[in-house]
């Protein structure tokens, strides 16, 4: 809701306009932990 707020648009639309870019970052993001982890993991 806040984030709504802050853009000045409704829930609605921000998860109508939105959504694919919260699901796109959020795609980058889990990418970016799983490298992470698999690095950590490697034995050295």
């Amino acid at each position: 809701m806040e984030c709504a707020r802050r853009a000045g648009h409704t829930i609605a639309v921000l998860f109508r306009v939105y959504a694919k870019v919260l699901a796109q970052t959020q795609d980058r993001a889990n990418l970016r932990i799983d490298a992470a982890m698999r690095e950590w993991n490697e034995p050295e």
